[in-house]
């Protein structure tokens, strides 16, 4: 007798080898038998031919506070996805001292999005160390989690203030690979930098101010430990291109041994065929010995912009940055303030090029309803205003609360998508989900890679795709004994109908504590996740069940 035996199923395995039918057995947490066997389960699942693949992977995920107050991650196990890895761009949860928590807050919050009120009611803190937070961590999780260790956080608790000023010195390299080699020691995943964010004062972030040596010892590290990746977030906006990045971590990596990934790379309309560049100096890197992958997303970059919840685009100004920390109820009068507009109005010149499709998506005073579907840009030109000065005027009639959409943003070149997707140097992540939450729904890229790359545009069998979202990652990346159905390995599954699994419209929830919302997305087709032996998610409901475990 098994614990769990799943029948009739479409076994994709991970590997990329052909579909096959069959039956698979699970005894624990361990997959002990695929394909034919003898004997039945406690628990029986027939799965009416539909697919059956290990869980998916999301190596690029920001849900470390809201696994603070929700510990399932939703809705990203809805999506298939049974391991995830956070902690990527520089910031995590730990380590911290407790003088410098409100620091990390404002540090964590412009980085991702994430208002500070929120950290402040939800993350506890009843840690400073890694290994005490991975202790808070890993009971009770719903799927597997990844803990990447952030730099900017490494930073702060060796240098304090000093973190943003200045290269560090030999003892405080020291005091920092200290704390790092503990945290892999204690079970942390990696290390994670980026250099593509700001603070909430518009200064540049921790990381800028690491020196060569700095880099080189901490990914020594990393590499000694035996696990692990090291994730950077590199400017690839500008003009260069970012390849004086990819060449110093190429450089690092190959002197390291530490496996680098570089996220995101990105179809830019802005700069077209710079993706195929950026690409060409990985596989100069790759050729030369370096363990350095990129990261790519499969949708298209759409953003909302609600000028009550604050904006990623819009933050690239201080002074709009500076409005966003400001508590909503003091916002309005900021926008109102005749010598205040003047100045946001001049400092978003600069970003009105990016922000041109910007349409009015949702409005709800009568004096915006015919504004709905329009352009900013046709709205300020009908009115006669200034483009800034139309978001500004149409937004306080609405409280602040104003949908506009940018669709199609980045990324929406499906052609140069497909070709990202299907590159060996490329990794599929870079999907955001638990950040940037009132601006964008980051899970559903496994799901969307089905939908669009594998059904509609048939760029892609199905039997690739999973093995990219599976064993692929896990045997890069590190993740022992997952992401392929095979005897001995854990027993992660999804079961998902290929002719109809599909992302779900993006759609917002008030389910964040303290009256808050966020934008997230239902998947169809995907008809159950099991963890670990354990079913997590049935047709869209979660069981009882926490079967997840720290990776």
């Amino acid at each position: 007798m098994f614990s769990l035996v799943v029948r009739n199923a479409n076994i994709v395995d991970g590997t990329g080898k052909a579909a096959f039918h069959g039956d698979l057995a699970v005894a624990g947490d361990r997959i002990v038998a695929v394909g034919g066997f003898e004997g039945g389960g406690e628990i029986e699942i027939d799965a009416g031919g539909k697919t059956l693949a290990p869980g998916f992977i999301d190596i690029h995920t920001h849900y470390d506070p809201q696994l603070c107050w929700d510990r399932n991650a939703t809705p990203t196990p809805e999506h298939g996805v049974s391991s995830l890895v956070m902690g990527n761009c520089s910031i995590s949860l730990s380590p911290v001292r407790a003088a410098d928590r409100q620091r990390l807050m404002h540090l964590f919050g412009s980085v991702e999005d994430m208002e500070g009120r929120l950290l402040e009611s939800t993350v506890p803190f009843s840690w400073e160390t890694v290994p005490d937070y991975l202790k808070y961590l890993g009971s009770s999780l719903g799927p597997n989690v990844g803990s990447i260790i952030g730099h900017s956080n490494i930073r702060l608790y060796a240098m304090g203030a000093a973190c943003q000023q200045r290269a560090a010195t030999d003892a405080e390299i020291e005091t920092m690979c200290a704390v790092l080699r503990e945290a892999m020691a204690a079970g942390a995943f990696g290390l994670s930098f980026t250099f593509n964010h700001y603070d909430e004062l518009g200064d540049q972030l921790p990381c800028y101010y690491a020196d060569r040596r700095e880099k080189l010892a901490l990914l020594k590290v990393v590499a000694e430990s035996g696990r692990g990746v090291v994730e950077v977030a590199p400017n690839f906006f500008k003009r260069d291109m970012g390849l004086p990045t990819v060449d110093e971590w190429g450089e690092l990596a190959l002197e390291s041994g530490a496996l680098c990934t570089l996220s995101p790379i990105l179809a830019l309309p802005t700069m077209p065929g710079a993706w195929r560049v950026i690409l060409d100096r990985f596989e100069y890197w790759q050729a030369k010995g370096a363990p350095l992958y990129a990261q790519t997303q499969v949708r298209p970059l759409d953003m909302t912009i609600q000028l009550a919840a604050g904006s990623t685009v819009l933050s690239k100004s201080s002074a709009w940055r500076r409005s966003f920390e400001a508590l909503p109820e003091d916002r309005a009068a900021i926008y109102a303030d005749p010598k205040e507009r003047s100045t946001l109005i001049a400092e978003g010149q600069r970003l009105k090029a990016g922000l041109a499709p910007l349409k009015v998506k949702r409005a709800h005073a009568a004096a915006n309803a015919g504004y709905v579907g329009q352009t900013l840009a046709d709205i300020a030109e009908a009115d006669g205003k200034d483009f800034f000065e139309a978001m500004l005027d149409i937004s306080l009639a609405d409280d602040l609360t104003t949908e506009f959409g940018l669709d199609g943003f980045l990324h929406s070149d499906e052609e140069a998508v497909a070709q990202l997707l299907e590159s060996p140097i490329v990794h599929i992540g870079s999907g955001d989900a638990g950040a940037h939450i009132t601006q964008f729904a980051g899970a559903g890229d496994t799901c969307y890679l089905f939908e669009k790359f594998v059904r509609e545009r048939r760029d892609m069998t199905l039997e690739r795709a999973v093995e990219r979202l599976t064993s692929e990652l896990a045997g890069k990346w590190g993740i022992k004994d997952r992401g392929v159905l095979a005897e001995g390995k854990f027993a992660d599954l999804v079961i998902f109908d290929p002719a109809t699994i599909a992302r779900g419209d993006e759609q917002w929830v008030d389910d964040v504590p303290g009256g808050q919302g966020r934008y997230i997305r239902r998947p169809t087709g995907v008809e159950r996740v099991v963890v670990n032996g354990e079913t997590l998610v049935e047709n869209g409901v979660y069981t009882d069940r926490q079967p997840g475990r720290l990776i």
